[in-house]
């Protein structure tokens, strides 16, 4: 349950499991312990989680004007269903549902703050399909700008027979989940003075009928990079940016630029140079992606540079990911996407599908995409990267994207991930995958990948981090809380075709407010050995 670790106790196993849990370190932190501000490491320990550019300030840290209330989980759930206080981070934020009322904070960050992103839920339409709207922004006690958010992108329902599905977005069926996105801005004018007052209010100009403010992330951006030598900008080869704001939905005004970049690609990969994507949103139509191999593609920072997947809602096509992408280097830049639900009708897709070797991600921001990076291949790294409002799981590193059938010596490290539908991080070891004429494909087991120094905050719809079978693994120092329903970190096997974990050491992790009452089942914060995920046979062996 809430606020309690458990070491559940396999049952029913066809082998052996759990044969020693001998040195596994995992801090288990009481729900009252919530951050005010993070500046560098999200989590409670400077030795643990990722340390970011940015400072979290949470709601219920801040101070509530015109008697708006703080919300926050006083007891385990009764309920299989989720609800906005169990997807909130630190299982706690403030309502905002009269004019006048707001949530101040003090800049002790040390430094200016010239960017804020905002996790904050409104209204579904009586409909279904959201609805758009502005809250205010004060610095010092005085207007500075209206930030735009959004319900388009959430709400979505379980009730009437769609428990732990995400597709359904008709009201009427009741039992809500996925209450919270994350909208992001340039502070209009000044950056907030280091020591200044900044709040969000409900003015009578802001529409939506209540705003729930989860945390406002702060920070003070570098400039934008200058497009680098030996490098082709997408620009020449026809891709135009549309910098007008999304706000959950496309610009129908856009233009595709789905062919010119990949025009640009092709070159990249024939002249050796470097892909370069400058400032400006730009977009991919359709349900295509871009194909890339052996070369690197950068952005002027993941601030500035936007790839938008805009597929037509609803759809029939199946979705490879944005960018497949074989013996890449990524760098830079952000992704976002229309999709509205975890499905191929709702438009959604991954990012980023990753194989080869010695591939990296760096400093990449996705949101709204089914996965952001689902990866394989040998030597890979995914790094200092963020992941917020993801369908699905946030970084997976496997032995089947893109038709791998290895995963070995891969490197997930001090990447940022809330509020995903499925894992944050996982290391996903499949043995075998049923064809659709019965036959079967094998792969080799994953070995000696490290998950390390990650934060994993509020995944509503699976666990903070899943170890999932292979060997020689290392998963440490990572920052695990907030899970809306399941285990906070797991250990096991996946499936009937999942591989065996044979061995991983699993050391200095600090687990949060974790568990949940998916399925009405009490779910734990820690669970090692098999019984989880409807999988009761298999080996788990040699964890410590």
């Amino acid at each position: 349950m809430l606020n309690m670790l458990t070491i559940l106790r396999p049952r029913r196993l066809a082998v052996a499991v759990v044969a020693a849990v001998g040195a596994l370190c995992v801090s288990v932190l009481p729900a009252a312990a919530t951050q005010k501000a993070a500046p560098a490491k999200a989590a409670a320990s400077a030795a643990v989680g990722a340390t970011t550019p940015f400072s979290v300030y949470e709601a219920e840290g801040g101070t509530p004007g015109g008697d708006a209330a703080v919300r926050s989980l006083t007891s385990a759930p009764t309920t299989q269903y989720s609800s906005a206080v169990l997807e909130a981070s630190g299982h706690s934020y403030v309502h905002l549902g009269d004019t006048g009322q707001s949530v101040q904070w003090t800049n002790t960050t040390g430094q200016p703050i010239s960017f804020l992103n905002v996790r904050a839920g409104i209204p579904d339409s009586a409909s279904g399909g959201g609805v758009t709207g502005t809250l205010n922004l004060y610095v010092n006690g005085v207007f500075r700008q209206a930030l735009n958010l959004n319900s388009r992108q959430t709400w979505v329902y379980e009730g009437n027979g769609n428990y732990n599905t995400s597709d359904d977005q008709n009201p009427a069926d009741g039992d809500p989940r996925v209450f919270w996105d994350e909208s992001h801005a340039f502070v209009t004018g000044a950056p907030i003075p280091a020591g200044a007052t900044f709040s969000l209010r409900k003015d009578a100009d802001n529409s939506a009928s209540f705003y729930d403010v989860d945390s406002v992330d702060v920070e003070n951006p570098p400039a934008p990079q200058a497009q680098p030598a030996n490098s082709i900008s997408i620009t020449s080869c026809g891709a135009v940016a549309d910098n007008n704001p999304t706000n959950g939905a496309a610009d129908s005004q856009s233009v595709d630029s789905r062919a010119a970049i990949q025009s640009c690609i092709d070159q990249a990969e024939q002249q050796g140079k470097i892909l370069w994507i400058p400032q400006g949103t730009f977009y991919v139509k359709g349900t295509a992606g871009l194909d890339a191999q052996g070369i690197t593609i950068a952005g002027a920072g993941l601030w500035y540079s936007t790839v938008y997947r805009d597929v037509p809602v609803p759809n029939s096509t199946p979705l490879a990911a944005l960018f497949d992408l074989t013996s890449c280097t990524v760098r830079d830049f952000h992704i976002d996407a229309n999709a509205v639900s975890r499905s191929t009708i709702g438009g959604d897709g991954g990012a980023m599908d990753t194989t080869g070797t010695d591939w990296t991600a760096d400093g990449i921001w996705t949101q709204h995409t089914m996965s952001g990076f689902w990866a394989s291949g040998t030597g890979g790294t995914v790094k200092n990267s963020r992941l917020t409002s993801i369908w699905a799981d946030g970084i997976n590193v496997n032995n089947v994207s893109l038709n791998a059938d290895t995963g070995n010596d891969l490197t997930v490290t001090n990447n940022f991930v809330r509020g995903t539908g499925d894992d944050a991080l996982a290391i996903n070891s499949v043995a075998y995958n049923t064809n659709s004429d019965g036959s079967q494909t094998h792969y080799n087991p994953m070995t000696d990948v490290t998950v390390s120094d990650n934060t994993s905050i509020a995944p509503w719809g699976g666990k903070g981090i899943g170890i999932y079978g292979g060997s020689g693994h290392q998963v440490k120092d990572n920052y695990i809380s907030d899970t809306a329903r399941y285990i906070g970190l797991g250990a096991g096997r996946f499936g009937v075709n999942g591989s065996d974990l044979l061995s991983a050491a699993v050391t200095g992790n600090t687990v949060v407010r974790s568990g949940g009452n998916a399925y009405s089942q009490g779910q734990p914060a820690l669970h090692i050995g098999n019984g989880g995920d409807g999988q009761n046979t298999g080996t788990v062996d040699k964890a410590r």
